[in-house]
């Protein structure tokens, strides 16, 4: 139960330095006002969290000001005090009033100072934020070459401010909870009010009130908590660093999760589908895109499954290889003293090193390691015979192929090292049991009560106008009814030129 504030200020300042531990960070200014310096105040904030500039512009000095004496006249006892400064005296944009000690804190704690007023109960909170924070730039991980290069930030009001940009609507909801006992995170649920699903919106709260942890440092941690299923590999929950990307997806329906200190966005329902959509789609012609997306899906299949069918056709299928084709593997196997298994393991283990070292170091040095590495080590394994030419290829093939999905490259890491076993034991038949087996996981796999797979399976005819081929933007007038459910209303893509052409 939270505890009141005490009258007096001395009895609230030793509460404030036992509650703070005496933190160097933590600063108490007294000042006294009125004709007599009769009305004690207790001004208390996070040094690091406050604008000091502001502090004392739009605090100190119209509080100690001549005009302040006078307002409150020689008998300020007889008035408001509280009601008189916030309403009257402050300059500050965003003042409220808090009536116990524990809010008390966790204001501060947010970076707010905090007003107590000798014989009041209450405190008065004023917001002047201002800490160090990155500059709005374009995600490295998410580049266009055509778009918006505006990323999100560290910062939670920078984030909501860049959805209030993109989307200029009175029913785009931002609601604000904290999670963490510890680190108290601010957090916010965005979506349109009218177009989300009403369940949908429902099981995204009790998903994220049923989180119960100490620490929630970063939107990844909220995604473990709320993931439908914890245990697939395939992500139920999507993310991206791009304003227009979450702005797109909640015009869709969907809802979307801001973490206070990452610039990672979540978005749910999320299905398997946008893994091989990008932004750049939708800023392109639709017939070039559809092509690109095309690229995509053929890439999930070489990058998951070609080491797999060369260890299958090596080790059991010899016999489906042209003739020339197989006296040219035979000749470049010669002399190897591993089996096809044990070099594919070899060289996805050598390409996964060589990736990692080149993510985590330095980016000049890492680029460098990453060509020169992969360069001088495969050629070295060819001249020691320790791998074979061919092998080299594919891994090469599968690698490249891999960039172009980079947000499933975990998931197909898995898939690509199940089917090579599988191709081993039993060869490609192994790879069809597998491929099956997946496929089945994932067509009963649920985001948030969606279908993973949708709209492929369940089918729905009116959905695939966004999928491998994308539709003119004027052609696709509706949003999507497996996201919206009952609010799969008009989306308003289409414009007045695109209508006249219709008739």
């Amino acid at each position: 139960m939270s505890k009141t504030i005490d009258k007096s200020i001395v009895i609230v300042k030793k509460r404030l330095i036992d509650t703070f531990n005496a933190s160097s960070d933590f600063t108490l200014r007294e000042i006294s006002i009125g004709h007599k310096h009769e009305i004690k105040i207790l001004m208390a904030y996070i040094d690091g969290l406050v604008n000091k500039q502001l502090v004392n512009s739009d605090i100190l000095r119209p509080l100690l000001s001549e005009n302040t004496q006078n307002i409150l006249g020689d008998d300020p006892h007889t008035k408001n005090l509280l009601t008189l400064i916030k309403e009257t005296i402050l300059y500050a944009c965003e003042v409220s009033e808090i009536n116990n000690f524990d809010s008390a804190i966790e204001t501060i704690l947010s970076g707010d100072t905090l007003i107590f007023i000798d014989g009041y109960h209450s405190a008065i909170s004023i917001v002047l934020k201002a800490w160090d924070k990155r500059d709005v730039n374009e995600p490295p991980n998410e580049s266009v070459v055509r778009g918006p290069r505006e990323g999100f930030t560290e910062t939670l009001k920078t984030n909501t401010s860049l959805m209030r940009r993109k989307i200029k609507n009175k029913n785009l909801i931002f609601e604000k909870m904290k999670l963490g006992h510890q680190t108290n995170t601010d957090i916010c649920i965005c979506y349109i009010k009218d177009i989300a699903n009403n369940n949908l919106l429902k099981s995204v709260r009790e998903r994220i009130k049923n989180i119960n942890t100490d620490a929630i440092l970063e939107s990844g941690y909220i995604e473990e908590f709320i993931e439908d299923a914890p245990l697939s590999i395939f992500p139920t929950v999507g993310h991206s660093e791009k304003p227009d990307v979450i702005a797109a997806k909640i015009l869709e329906g969907r809802i979307a999760i801001i973490c206070d200190g990452t610039p990672f966005v979540l978005t749910v329902p999320y299905l398997f589908l946008e893994s091989i959509q990008s932004a750049e789609d939708y800023y392109s012609r639709s017939i070039y895109s559809g092509f690109v997306r095309l690229l995509r899906a053929i890439s999930i299949f070489i990058t998951s499954m070609f080491p797999a069918y060369y260890v299958a056709l090596v080790c059991f299928h010899q016999d489906v290889i042209p003739y020339k084709l197989l006296m040219t593997m035979s000749a470049a196997r010669e002399g190897i003293p591993f089996s096809a298994l044990t070099e594919a393991l070899i060289m996805v283990f050598t390409f996964e090193v060589l990736r990692e070292a080149g993510i985590r170091m330095p980016r000049p040095i890492g680029q460098a390691v990453s060509i020169v590495g992969a360069l001088v080590i495969g050629d070295a394994a060819v001249a020691a015979g320790l791998v074979s030419t061919p092998m080299i290829i594919v891994i090469a093939l599968t690698a490249i192929t891999s960039f172009m999905i980079p947000e499933l490259s975990g998931v197909l890491l898995i898939i690509r090292l199940i089917t090579m076993f599988a191709a081993n034991i039993i060869g490609i038949l192994g790879i069809i049991l597998v491929s099956v087996a997946i496929l089945i996981h994932m067509c009963n796999l649920k985001s948030f009560g969606v279908f993973y797979m949708s709209p492929f399976m369940p089918l729905n005819i009116t959905d695939l106008k966004d999928t491998i081929v994308r539709f003119p933007l004027w052609a696709m007038f509706t949003r999507p009814k497996i996201i919206t459910w009952e609010h799969a209303g008009k989306a308003k893509y289409r414009t007045k030129s695109s209508r006249k052409g219709k008739r």
